[in-house]
């Protein structure tokens, strides 16, 4: 009998990277997709791991982007999907470059939706399957000098908790993985790194990724990596929005991680 298949999206680096690399050694094949050539590289990575991989380089925050992805499993039944492909952009709203913005949005959230609604009828259908979305801690609190970003994060946590209760009973689970500031390219890619968060210390990517893979094989509705995370995110849901925005600013402000 052939291996399960396991979608992972923004697979090339960071936590994306992470969560295709552990689905290989849990015995997935794999179909990865990721905007940049390193996903080329990273394929190696899986199969030595005993992966048969499949490799789409395409923008997925395009519709067609997100097809190219789907006619590659070419009907092949998925038995999980890692939504994790998404980015940020630093700086105040109005000095950010509109098209830019607009990606992330179209990234983190369009892109991410549509292959969830390809994905998600082929598995409600069969009656089973695991999914799992790359939310963040970021979307309990306002981002100032994130705003687009952290918007986008607060639609998919609350997207995953939904859907997961619509698909109860179906045979098919979502989980939500909720980390925090972790050891990638994200801030050098949002151009964050004169940033008090881009200088600190962060968690590392295969320890959020293990959190995530065994939470959404457990079928947990949600998980926060990091017990620092899970502080933070407990404070979130007691502290004033106003109050949150200005500890965000200290964090995120251009120029912060030069000023004590």
């Amino acid at each position: 009998m052939s291996k399960p298949l396991a979608i992972v999206t923004g697979a090339s680096s960071g936590i994306g990277l992470e969560l295709a690399a552990i689905c290989a050694e849990d015995g997935f094949d794999l179909l990865v997709a990721a905007d940049r050539s390193e996903i080329h590289t990273a394929a190696e990575r899986f199969r030595r791991l005993g992966a048969e991989t499949t490799v789409v380089e395409a923008d997925l925050a395009t519709k067609d982007g997100v097809d190219q992805l789907w006619a590659k499993a070419a009907g092949r039944p998925i038995d999980a999907l890692l939504a994790n492909a998404g980015h940020g952009l630093g700086h105040g709203f109005l000095d950010q470059d509109f098209d830019e913005a607009r990606h992330v949005i179209e990234t983190n959230i369009t892109g991410t939706i549509y292959l969830v609604h390809l994905v998600g009828r082929q598995m409600r259908a069969r009656g089973t399957g695991r999914i799992l979305l790359t939310g963040s801690i970021a979307g309990f609190m306002p981002g100032t000098y994130q705003a687009v970003y952290n918007g986008t994060k607060a639609f998919i946590d609350s997207f995953s908790f939904a859907l997961r209760a619509e698909l109860d009973g179906s045979g098919v689970t979502v989980t939500c993985l909720m980390p925090g500031a972790t050891e990638t390219e994200f801030f050098e890619r949002a151009d964050m790194l004169d940033t008090k968060v881009g200088q600190s210390d962060k968690d590392d990517p295969a320890m959020v990724a293990r959190v995530g893979h065994d939470a959404m094989m457990r079928g947990d509705g949600d998980v926060v990596s990091g017990w620092r995370n899970k502080i933070q995110s407990a404070l979130a849901n007691v502290t004033p929005a106003g109050m949150l925005a200005e500890q965000h600013r200290k964090m995120a402000e251009p120029g912060s991680a030069d000023r004590k």
